[in-house]
């Protein structure tokens, strides 16, 4: 470790901070190697995929830098950056979701529309197996029911479940395995008239 590295590692964040603001060499990277670890793991919680958690972190830093200025040096570093990241993680998997709503909306409406190419008894079977899951949905017990919804439609981890129910990721796998066992229970009795 080189003697500026020294020094810049003896500051605290407020110092840090008004070191890249004053474009000092290595402030940000100082900066940079003290919390990255932190805003990775918020931004795991959040995406629960390694490759994707990297490129979130970058993210959320590349914000940060791009708003030091409007830190307040009486402030608390870690709280502030702890806020951004958590912020810039929750709007990323909102987006996220909405993304896998529309594109699941999108091509359940291709699934459904019928073509000029396709045989109309085709889409006749795709349009009863569509009603079928839908009611089958609708006679699933609730907490059954919204675990599926979260994991099929919404698109989220066994861990993105687990935090939002609050429960353990095996009692979430265990819902959601029951859930799939009872659709196809509930399927097979609709395609038998029952």
């Amino acid at each position: 470790m080189n003697k500026r590295s020294n020094l810049l590692s003896g500051k605290d964040d407020a110092q840090l901070v008004a070191s890249c603001l004053a474009a000092e060499e290595g402030a940000w990277e100082e900066l940079h190697a003290r919390y990255r670890r932190k805003v990775f793991n918020i931004a795991f919680q959040f995406v629960g995929k390694f490759d994707e958690a990297e490129d979130l972190t970058q993210e959320i830093f590349i914000k940060v830098f791009r708003a030091l200025d409007r830190f307040d040096a009486e402030g608390n570093f870690q709280q502030w950056l702890i806020r951004i990241s958590k912020n810039h993680s929750i709007d990323h998997y909102r987006r996220r979701r909405k993304d896998r709503e529309l594109l699941l909306e999108g091509s359940l409406q291709l699934e459904l529309t019928p073509s000029k190419t396709r045989n109309p008894y085709r889409s006749l079977e795709l349009n009863e197996r569509a009603e079928m899951f839908k009611r089958a949905l609708a006679h699933l017990p609730p907490i059954l029911k919204s675990c599926l919804t979260m994991r099929e439609l919404q698109g989220l981890s066994y861990q993105e479940i687990a935090a939002k129910l609050d429960v353990p990721e095996g009692t979430v796998k265990s819902r959601i395995n029951r859930a799939r066992s009872e659709m196809n229970r509930l399927v097979g009795k609709m395609r038998q008239g029952g």
